[in-house]
């Protein structure tokens, strides 16, 4: 498929649906959390407050180039995936430019987002944002592991690192789908997407039973409100990532919308029954448990 023009507005039409189901997915998570823990939690719009109030603020301090350069890396991660992935199969205006894209594209993505956030972070000099992208950096390394084995075990499956050729490949039934015909390899890769996700017990980068350290402790004004902007679309587009691959994808917004709430909610429940890891807890699970399971999936396919 050739680029053609029209698919510019429809890719940002994507990108905003995807924005305003991240804010409310993000309120539901935050309200669950609150529940469980026996306080009322906070209404679904507030996410749209802070966002809009912190786009608003200026910021006079100055750290270096880099230290602005960071949140724009990080939003660059989460909006590349949305837009080098079919979010709709078969839709002729929901494919985005995933002609364009593959399954290297998309992990390169994934691990953009967090380096170009730890060059901004580390620019500023303070100790707690080295804390902070330090944990990150070593976590996010751990759970990769795992997941680029089961994509490379996905990769071997069916010939080809298209994401557009995967989804066809499970169309015609939910026994298609890579979840029933390659579970060791969709079981490595969850461990990576739920310690991924940044929820405990793998919070280990923010650490709020602990300091408030990291990037958030630097970062402020419209700064802030980029790094929010992308706290709600990354999580929804990596699991579109994991929808595409594993479960079958979705072939219309209704069933996106089920298929992405069920996955997304997969690390929410744990995480709020769960206690954070330290850090080495965090990294020893992902050599422990996910390495062996990933390795197991090249082994089988």
């Amino acid at each position: 498929m050739t680029f053609e023009w029209i698919q510019v507005p429809y890719a940002l039409a994507t990108l905003f649906i995807i924005l305003n189901y991240g804010l409310l997915m993000t309120a539901v998570v935050q309200k669950l959390a609150a529940r469980v823990g026996g306080r009322p939690g906070i209404p679904v719009w507030q996410n749209y407050i802070d966002l809009v109030k912190n786009f608003a603020l200026r910021s006079k301090i100055s750290h270096g180039v880099m230290y602005y350069l960071g949140p724009v890396f990080r939003l660059s991660g989460g909006i590349g995936l949305i837009l080098f992935v079919p979010t709709i199969y078969g839709s002729a205006w929901a494919q985005n430019f995933s002609f364009a894209g593959d399954l290297i594209l998309a992990l390169y993505f994934i691990f953009f987002g967090t380096l170009g956030m730890a060059l901004g972070a580390g620019e500023s000099g303070h100790p707690h944002s080295a804390i902070g992208v330090s944990r990150g950096l070593a976590q996010v390394t751990a759970a990769e592991l795992p997941m680029a084995l089961a994509i490379y075990a996905i990769a071997i499956q069916y010939q080809t690192l298209s994401i557009t050729e995967i989804v066809a490949a499970q169309q015609g039934g939910l026994f298609n789908w890579t979840l029933f015909t390659n579970p060791i390899a969709v079981a490595a890769a969850m461990f990576a997407y739920v310690g991924t996700t940044m929820r405990s017990p793998f919070d280990v980068v923010i650490a709020p039973q602990e300091i408030p350290i990291g990037p958030p402790t630097e970062y402020h004004s419209a700064y802030l409100a980029l790094m929010q902007t992308n706290r709600v679309i990354f999580p929804i587009a990596k699991t579109i990532i994991y929808m595409n691959i594993f479960f079958g994808g979705a072939t219309n917004w209704a069933e996106f919308a089920i298929k992405v709430f069920l996955l997304y909610m997969i690390p929410a429940v744990i995480g709020v029954v769960h206690p954070r890891f330290r850090v080495e807890q965090s990294i020893r699970f992902f050599l422990k448990w996910g390495l062996p399971v990933g390795v197991l999936a090249i082994l089988t396919v």
